[in-house]
């Protein structure tokens, strides 16, 4: 496939997905970016949110809880807190998630307040994409 970059997306239990993409959609922390290749080299956090890999088989689609990504000309990297295709993302996952969030927004103040209440929405956002 011309016109592709190396897409790779681990999460501490295991690598979830490697291949030559055409492009990635990645869930930003600041917003969505979709990552091309000769993309100019960046480190972005990520947010709860859908990873989508145009690979040569087609979109592959995945649910990360968070992270970090690294794109540089030659590929992307993701390193996802948590992450699973999307096909397997259930209510009961997202719902477990959503609590925790809660409760960390519950026991927070200031920015850790603000931080968590944005982590609450951004999940219950991604739960009502699925």
């Amino acid at each position: 496939m011309s016109g592709t970059m190396q897409f790779d997306l681990v999460s501490p239990e295991r690598s979830l997905a490697s291949g030559q993409a055409s492009s990635i959609l990645i869930p930003g922390a600041d917003g969505d970016m979709v990552a091309m290749p000769d993309h100019a080299p960046v480190v972005t956090g990520l947010r709860p949110g859908i990873v989508a890999a145009e690979l040569d088989g087609g979109v592959q689609e995945y649910v990360v809880t968070g992270g970090f990504a690294q794109i540089t000309m030659e590929g992307a990297t993701v390193l996802a807190d948590e992450a699973l295709p999307k096909a397997d993302a259930t209510s009961e996952f997202l719902d477990a998630r959503i609590a925790a969030a809660k409760e960390s927004h519950d026991g927070s103040a200031g920015a850790n307040a603000d931080e968590a209440a944005k982590r609450v929405a951004d999940l219950e956002a991604l739960k009502g994409m699925l």
